[in-house]
């Protein structure tokens, strides 16, 4: 079952919702979404379909993005493969978030899922772990990133398909492995996880 329920809209504040994806990718952008909406203004039918991205199936996403953006503010940001590795993932990210935020021109509350706060942001903030399956504004914020960043990488395997990015997007499954064992790694590849995958230093 989907974890908001449209007829709850009390339980859920009017908050700014920030989540990522891609920090554990060996290749590509780390992409963050930075999402505002009042539940109790928010289509009821497109509250009840939220969730976590990675519990939702790939033409779900694509169909909700498009509604969420419709009826939410929402501000991307990225960090790059050149900024994972110049200042590591976890910076990159928790950089590309504040940009997301910052970006969105709002003063409310920021919550963010997982367990570190977000630096330099004026607004309150507090972390939440799970809280794409708690907060609402984070579970949509969870799918307009990864719809965003998986077409990035879908358009990427079409210049590079021996890793399997139009499926993989960029993660550490076989078919990558095999095509980095093979080739290497390409620009798009982060140096900094070389370890990950034994290829070359």
């Amino acid at each position: 079952m989907p974890p908001f329920d449209p007829n709850a809209t009390a339980d859920y504040p009017a908050v700014i919702g920030c989540d990522e994806v891609g920090r554990g990718a060996l290749s590509g952008p780390v992409v963050v979404a930075a999402v505002w909406f009042d539940p109790a203004a928010f289509p009821p039918a497109l509250l009840a379909r939220l969730d976590d991205s990675k519990r939702l199936k790939r033409p779900e996403r694509e169909r909700l993005t498009p509604l969420i953006r419709a009826h939410a503010r929402v501000a991307l940001a990225a960090g790059s493969r050149a900024l994972v590795d110049r200042i590591n993932v976890r910076a990159a990210t928790l950089q590309a978030m504040a940009r997301a935020v910052e970006r969105l021109g709002l003063d409310g509350p920021v919550l963010v899922d997982g367990r570190d706060l977000i630096p330099g942001i004026v607004q309150p903030c507090r972390a939440v772990v799970g809280g794409d399956r708690l907060v609402p504004q984070i579970a949509a914020a969870s799918i307009v990133a990864k719809t965003v960043r998986d077409a990035v990488m879908r358009a990427l395997a079409r210049r590079h398909p021996a890793y399997g990015w139009d499926s993989n997007v960029g993660y550490g499954t076989r078919t990558h492995l095999a095509g980095l064992a093979r080739l290497g790694r390409c620009a798009h590849h982060r140096v900094s996880f070389t370890r990950a995958y034994g290829g070359p230093a």
